[in-house]
C-alpha cells in the first residue's frame, strides 16, 4: 500500500449533494484504512488558497465542478489522462528532494468509460453521438470516445465559443453542432453539464424531440435519477444517470491514492444503508 495522505477531500461548489463521502468511506473502512472521506465546499475565489493549505497536510482527494479545469493549472504534474483532458479530478502529493509535488489526474476518463459500456452494452461503434456541455467533464467523455473510433461527437454548449475550443482539442473525434436537428438523428445523446443538479433546474434537453431508440446519459445524478433521466424513460427511452461513472471514477481514484484495488461491492452496498 502507498503511504497515506494527511488527509483525503472532495473539493467542489457546492458539494453537499455528493455522495462520494458515503462509498468512499465506506471503502476506507472495509479496506481498513484510518482516513475519513470528507467533502470541502470551496468557493472559486477560495480554491488556490485551499489548494496551498492540502499542499502542505499532503492531501489527497478530488474535484468536482466547478473546479476541474482551474484545478488542473494549480498542479506541479498531470498525468497524461489529465493533460489530454485539460483537467484534474483526483490528486495526491508527493515528496521528493524536500519538496512537496502536487500530482493530478483525471478518472474521470476511466468512470465515462465504464458507464458507457455498460450503457450501451459494447463499445460504440459509428453512433452519433451529441454531446451538450463543454467543460472538463465533456472533455473526459470525449477522451473516452477517443479510444473507440468511428464515432461522430457533435458538441452543443451555451455559450458557443466554450464548444469551438473544446472541439479544437479533440478534432479528429468531435465536431460543433449549432442545428437543432442533430439531436432529431442522435444515437446518443449525453449531459455534461451541471443542469440537473437542483430540482428547479431546466432539462437539458427535451426528451419529445429525440428519436426512438436513442439512448441518454446524464452524468449527473440523484436519488431516483435525474428529472431528465425519469423523463427520458417515461418516453421509453433507455436511460443512465452519472451514479455508474461516480463509482468508478471514485474505485479508480481510490486506486490512485492506496495503491490497492477497493471492494466495488461495499461501495455500491453504501448506498443501501
Amino acid at each position: 500500500m502507498n503511504a497515506l495522505p494527511g488527509r483525503l477531500v472532495l473539493l467542489g461548489h457546492p458539494v453537499e449533494h455528493s455522495l462520494s463521502p458515503v462509498f468512499q468511506n465506506a471503502a476506507l473502512r472495509a479496506a481498513g484504512i484510518p482516513l475519513d472521506y470528507t467533502a470541502c465546499d470551496v468557493a472559486p475565489a477560495e480554491l488556490t488558497a485551499a489548494v496551498a493549505r492540502l499542499r502542505t497536510e499532503r492531501a489527497a482527494g478530488n474535484v468536482t465542478v466547478p473546479h476541474k479545469e482551474r484545478m488542473a493549472g494549480l498542479c506541479d504534474r498531470l498525468t497524461a489522462v489529465a493533460r489530454r483532458a485539460g483537467a484534474v479530478n483526483t490528486f495526491w502529493t508527493e515528496s521528493a528532494n524536500d519538496a512537496t509535488a502536487l500530482v493530478g489526474d483525471n478518472t474521470d476518463v476511466a468512470g465515462a468509460s465504464a458507464a458507457l459500456t455498460a450503457l450501451l452494452g459494447d463499445q460504440p461503434r459509428g453512433a452519433r453521438v451529441v454531446l451538450i456541455g463543454a467543460g472538463g467533464a465533456a472533455a473526459a467523455v470525449l477522451c473516452a470516445f477517443e479510444q473507440w473510433p468511428g464515432n461522430t461527437v457533435l458538441v452543443r454548449n451555451r455559450h458557443a465559443e466554450r464548444a469551438v475550443a473544446l472541439v479544437a482539442r479533440f478534432r479528429h473525434v468531435a465536431q460543433c453542432s449549432d442545428d437543432a436537428r442533430d439531436l432529431e438523428d442522435a444515437d446518443i445523446v449525453i449531459n455534461a453539464t451541471s443542469l440537473g443538479l437542483h430540482a428547479t433546474d431546466p432539462l437539458p434537453c427535451d426528451p419529445a424531440r429525440l428519436r426512438d431508440g436513442v439512448r441518454v446519459f446524464d452524468l449527473v445524478y440523484r436519488p431516483g435519477g435525474t428529472a431528465w433521466v425519469q423523463a427520458a424513460r417515461a418516453r421509453g427511452l433507455e436511460a443512465a444517470d452519472g451514479i455508474h461513472m461516480l463509482v468508478e471514477q471514485g474505485a479508480a481514484a481510490f486506486e490512485r491514492w492506496f495503491g490497492i484495488t477497493p471492494d466495488r461491492g461495499v461501495m455500491w452496498r453504501s448506498f443501501q444503508g
